[in-house]
């Protein structure tokens, strides 16, 4: 625990966009923070201008932030630790820095997505590579658009922890006038829900690149839904957690705006790009493009049917052209819309 003379210590490790509008959140509600950065001249602008130019260029960033490109200088004292980088990068960053780590240090995850091969959340390969309790972990998920949190746009998330202290104390860190974050204690349904979104905002963004309007994005985003609920069911979320900011407010908002990734990487391949020049063309990590192929894999696992998932990891695979993706989910066997019943 911080002294009550010191204001809290938080190193966030990932200078992308997510993670540099989440610093600017812990900053703004009071912490110290320090900021990792995989390039050095990226931390030495950002110490020099307050700005992040290259994820969040025209906002500036309070004084209590600096950057830095070294491990050990980010985690050194620090009361919580941000991860939030690529998820499938996690497990090779997190085996160098877990020996740097404070070990009362509450560890936080930012990502959304499935580790390849393992079929593994997050918070499971934090506990694994850093051999941490689930009572130091917690996640935050929700409909969190980083420019918009940028810009100190109003916004509501969800802090999920098994232990509910720790959710709490992560709440305070993290709450500000304009950043609303509400505790949880499923962490499997908060990051299921933001995992699976991914895929299903690139079946949206397909949709809309190939014309269709909002009753296809609809049912879409409908239909992703119910698969998500599914395969929580199987696994033990609550299934309430679906209904809320980490489910259905994250899946809207991932799927209906312009400044989400996946969408718009959805949108390209629908446009007629291939995974190739779409993932050329972005700076930017589209988590579903990876994700879908774990999600697909853990749900089988499951035993759990999740025809989208499906054919988007058969779309990403270049088994179906985006039309065929199409034609091959209208023609499956009607149903009720029920699952099971």
């Amino acid at each position: 625990m911080q002294s009550a003379e010191r204001p809290i210590r938080a190193a966030v490790f990932g200078a992308g966009s997510w993670g540099t509008t989440f610093a600017l959140v812990l900053a703004d509600a009071g912490a110290d923070v320090v900021l990792w950065g995989r390039r050095p001249e990226l931390c030495d602008t950002i110490n020099r201008t307050h700005v992040n130019s290259e994820y969040l260029d025209g906002i500036e960033l309070p004084a209590t932030i600096r950057a830095t490109h070294d491990p050990q200088a980010a985690a050194e004292g620090a009361d919580v630790v941000v991860l939030a980088v690529p998820s499938q990068s996690l497990r090779a960053n997190l085996t160098g820095w877990a020996p740097l780590l404070p070990p009362s240090a509450v560890l936080v995850s930012l990502m959304k997505g499935i580790e390849l091969g393992t079929a593994n959340r997050m918070s499971e390969v934090v506990a694994e590579v850093t051999g941490a309790s689930e009572d130091r972990i917690s996640v935050v998920s929700g409909p969190n658009l980083a420019p918009e949190i940028a810009q100190r746009q109003p916004a509501a998330s969800v802090v999920a922890a098994h232990n509910e202290e720790v959710a709490r104390r992560v709440q305070e860190m993290c709450h500000t006038p304009h950043f609303r974050p509400y505790t949880n204690t499923d962490v499997l349904g908060t990051e299921l829900g933001g995992a699976v979104k991914n895929v299903i905002a690139l079946a949206v963004g397909l949709a809309v690149g190939l014309g269709f309007g909002d009753n296809a994005r609809a049912s879409v985003i409908t239909r992703g839904l119910a698969e998500t609920a599914r395969l929580g069911e199987v696994l033990g979320a609550d299934p309430y957690t679906f209904s809320g900011l980490a489910g259905l407010g994250d899946l809207v908002a991932t799927c209906y705006s312009p400044l989400s990734r996946n969408r718009t990487f959805g949108e390209q391949l629908g446009r007629g790009k291939t995974v190739e020049q779409a993932v050329a063309s972005s700076r930017q990590v589209a988590e579903g493009v990876k994700s879908c192929e774990s999600i697909l894999d853990l749900a089988g696992r499951a035993g759990v049917d999740m025809p989208i998932v499906e054919h988007v990891t058969r779309m990403v695979r270049a088994e179906l052209t985006p039309h065929e993706m199409l034609r091959s989910l209208l023609s499956r066997s009607a149903k009720p819309e029920r699952h099971g019943h």
